[in-house]
Order: C-alpha cells, then sequence, then structure tokens
C-alpha cells in the first residue's frame, strides 16, 4: 500500500511540473507576446511636438544585433512598416533643417557607428521600397552599450533628442528646435 501511495505521489508531482524559462538577467520581465506591438512614442522638443510610430519587437531569448537585425544593412527600426516620426513645428536634425510633417526613420547598425536614416518616403513596407535616393539626412552616430536589457524596442523623446532603445543598445539622436 505505501509503495502504491508513493507512486502516486509520483505521479502527481511529476504531472504537477511545469517546464520554466532561465532568464539571466534580473531586470528582464517577462513578455509573452510574440507580436511586434503597434506603438507610439510623443514628447516636445522645444516647442515642436512629435509623434514617432513604430511597432516594437522583442528581444525574447533571440540575438538581436547579427541575428534578428543584420548588421550592416538598413533597418526599418521597428517591425512591419517603416516607422514614422510627424512633427508639427521645424527642427534641425543632424544639421539639418526639417519643415513640419511626417517623415520615415531608418538606420543601419553596425560594430562601429551607426547611421540615422531621415527618408521623405513614410509609407513603406519593411526595406522593400526603400530608395536611398529619398535620404533627407544620415548621420553618423555612436550607440550606447548599456548593463540593463530592453526587452522591447523603445523610442523616447526627450528634451533636447530622440532616442531609441533595445536589446542593450541605445542609440541618442540629437535634435534642435529652428529658431
Amino acid at each position: 500500500m505505501k509503495a502504491i501511495g508513493l507512486l502516486l505521489l509520483q505521479l502527481f508531482l511529476f504531472l504537477g511540473t511545469q517546464a520554466q524559462d532561465v532568464n539571466y538577467n534580473p531586470n528582464a520581465k517577462k513578455d509573452t507576446s510574440k507580436k511586434s506591438i503597434k506603438c507610439a512614442a510623443v514628447g516636445k522638443i522645444g516647442g515642436a511636438n512629435i509623434r514617432i510610430n513604430y511597432y516594437s519587437p522583442g528581444v525574447r531569448g533571440r540575438i538581436i544585433w547579427g541575428g534578428v537585425v543584420p548588421m550592416d544593412e538598413v533597418w526599418v527600426t521597428g517591425a512591419h512598416a517603416a516607422t514614422n516620426i510627424e512633427i508639427d513645428k521645424p527642427l534641425v536634425i543632424g544639421g539639418k533643417n526639417f519643415a513640419a510633417g511626417t517623415y520615415a526613420i531608418f538606420t543601419i547598425p553596425s560594430n562601429g557607428e551607426w547611421t540615422f536614416i531621415l527618408n521623405k518616403n513614410y509609407q513603406q513596407h519593411l526595406t522593400d521600397e526603400y530608395d536611398a535616393k529619398d535620404d533627407l539626412v544620415r548621420l553618423k552616430i555612436k550607440p550606447v552599450v548599456t548593463e540593463q536589457v530592453t526587452e522591447r524596442l523603445q523610442y523616447f523623446i526627450e528634451a533636447d533628442k530622440l532616442v531609441i532603445a533595445w536589446e542593450k543598445i541605445r542609440l541618442e539622436v540629437p535634435v534642435k528646435i529652428t529658431r
């Protein structure tokens, strides 16, 4: 009788156990969505209202740089469609004046400096319609490598810059208001 009870106990313990994800980053929150979530970053620089519309993919344990995102190739800096930025007043990005309007954001990730691109064709699907002749500015930026993992791609609008953060990379794009 004891053997049957012990066998039943082992069976219940075995059936009750579930596989668990291993996460070596104590700061990461579990993200169960496999989808790239539609997001928007909204803020002001000077008196200009800025809105960045993008799809936010997750790391989900994958190799991002050189894996999900190829190195040294144009990237939509999001997922599903070109990321776009809407501005309601003129701004200076990369030393170039931009009128109020909507533009596409692209980047070229690299092991050294990244290239930040503002492109006039903001209604593109991924990079299959991308054409460098539509680039309005290309700006070389050295990415900041962080200790903390940003699980989902995020854009931030700060006092004097646009920030792109994903995985352990943070890209800061200087922006000024036109005077």
